[in-house]
């Protein structure tokens, strides 16, 4: 009886192996497509690591068609050095896979903004996969005929070009919905008509993503933060502040935060638009993050009121928090004791409130050019 089970298991699975598709068993090993010589050894004269470009983007290797050479020529009638070239193609190797005949097309763009050549040259080297990223030449024009015509200076448009050149991909039109919501914004929270080109200006110098977030996200932002009770003016700050960031907030992400500051600080509403004034971050950070933070505060010895009175210990760290700490007790200087304003701000701001600690103990107890 067993042999019979057996020998009937046995045929049943050479059905089952004969019903297998070839296509699946080949896929556990697939056939490895041949590299093309003529690209690696392009790449080996120009000193490129090909090993480095195999492990993280084989696939570009096996490609049939190649511009390496094409590529490089153009780099070096750019200014590039042999040294720049081969960074520029270890960075981003899909570089060689673009046609010329649009890379032309492509620098001849970029020169209309940043005519100089050692200045283009230095963003492509920074941002090379902006520069190579050949989307719709027709869009890209368009695009940056239209910022001219908003007397953006060219450098602007050049760092817009570089850090967000998804925002000159698409249809002008788009950008212009943007840029009007962003206009009517200013002027409705009574923003001065002169001044609006400046304020886009600093904008777009702080935050080049402010083009990536649809017009409704700032009139949803905006709308929650006037229904809290901020004024005209107290909203113009916040949004001055928060930069392009006030697009990427969620109405209900922003409610709990608020809830949640309120509750612990115990403050009134009018406290609470205080808080926020001093500290927009508040805005921004999910509410785990601001719990965790606040946790890590009070873990390290500081009190509610210290945090109520200085909220933006809580746009750092609490790592950044302890160091700071640490450093300041090596001088004598308790933070649990006193405010936290020297704690906070920038990696410079902290420097100077701690050089100033430093220089003061090592300061003379005496004046030694006093009379005895």
């Amino acid at each position: 009886m067993l042999r019979v089970t057996t020998s009937t298991f046995c045929l049943s699975c050479h059905r089952v192996r004969l019903l297998v598709p070839p296509s699946a068993s080949s896929s556990t090993h697939p056939i490895k497509k041949p590299e093309n010589e003529h690209t690696v050894n392009s790449l080996y004269d120009l000193s490129v690591d090909v090993r480095k470009i195999r492990k993280l983007k084989g696939w570009i290797l096996t490609e049939s068609t190649a511009y390496v050479s094409e590529t490089a020529d153009l780099l070096r009638d750019m200014g590039a050095d042999a040294a720049a070239i081969s960074r520029i193609l270890e960075t981003h190797p899909e570089a060689v896979l673009c046609p010329p005949e649009e890379v032309a097309t492509q620098r001849e763009l970029w020169e209309s903004v940043c005519p100089r050549k050692k200045e283009l040259m230095s963003i492509v080297e920074k941002f090379p996969a902006s520069f190579f990223a050949l989307t719709r030449h027709s869009h890209q024009r368009a695009n940056i005929l239209y910022f001219l015509s908003l007397r953006l200076s060219k450098r602007i448009i050049s760092k817009m070009m570089a850090s967000a050149p998804q925002s000159f991909s698409w249809p002008v039109e788009q950008n212009q919905e943007v840029v009007h919501t962003l206009r009517e914004t200013y002027l409705d929270l009574g923003g001065d008509e002169g001044n609006v080109r400046v304020w886009l200006q600093k904008l777009l110098i702080q935050n080049p993503y402010i083009l990536l977030r649809p017009a409704q996200a700032w009139r949803d932002s905006v709308g929650f933060l006037r229904e809290q009770g901020f004024s005209t003016e107290e909203l113009l700050s916040l949004v001055s502040n928060l930069r392009a960031s006030i697009a990427e907030l969620h109405p209900a992400a922003m409610q709990l935060a608020l809830a949640y500051i309120q509750e612990t600080f115990s403050c009134s509403a009018e406290e609470l638009k205080q808080t926020v004034i001093r500290c927009p971050a508040v805005l921004y950070y999910s509410l785990p993050t601001l719990m965790g933070r606040y946790q890590g505060l009070m873990d390290a010895g500081l009190s509610a009121e210290q945090v109520k009175e200085s909220p933006n210990v809580l746009e750092l760290t609490t790592q950044i928090v302890l160091y700071r700490m640490d450093k300041l007790a090596s001088y004598g200087y308790d933070v649990r004791s006193g405010s936290l304003g020297v704690i906070v701000g920038t990696k410079k701001d902290f420097e100077m409130s701690y050089g100033k600690l430093q220089l003061r103990q090592q300061r003379p107890l005496f004046n030694p050019a006093a009379p005895l």
